[in-house]
C-alpha cells in the first residue's frame, strides 16, 4: 500500500503553492497505470491530501504532518515517515524560448 501512496506525496515537491489554495482544483497524476485526482488543502500547520484512485473510486486522504503522514486509503489506515516519500519526475516545460 505504502508503494502506492508514496508517489502521491511526492506531488507536495511539484507543487507548494497548491497547499495555500482554499479552493484549489483538482489535479492528476498517473503512477504504475493507475490515474489520480487530488486536491491539497491546509489545515492549521498540516497539509491534507484528498483524492481518488479514478479506476476503481477509491478514495485516499493523507495528513502531512512535520515528520510524519497519516491517513486513510479505501478503509485501510496508514502511517509513514516523511523522509519515505519520493517525489514524483515533473515533465519538463519551456515557458520561453527564442
Amino acid at each position: 500500500m505504502k508503494t502506492i501512496i508514496l508517489p502521491a506525496l511526492g506531488l507536495l515537491a511539484l507543487a507548494p503553492t497548491a497547499a495555500l489554495a482554499k479552493d484549489e482544483a483538482a489535479k492528476r497524476f498517473q503512477h504504475d497505470g493507475a490515474i489520480y485526482s487530488y486536491t491539497v488543502t491546509q489545515v492549521g500547520g498540516t497539509r491534507v491530501i484528498t483524492g481518488v484512485e479514478e479506476r476503481t473510486g477509491k478514495p485516499f486522504t493523507l495528513r502531512v504532518g512535520e515528520h510524519r503522514v497519516r491517513g486513510t486509503v479505501g478503509s485501510q489506515q496508514v502511517s509513514f515517515p516523511l523522509r519515505d516519500v519520493e517525489p514524483l519526475k515533473a515533465d519538463k516545460t519551456t515557458l520561453a524560448s527564442r
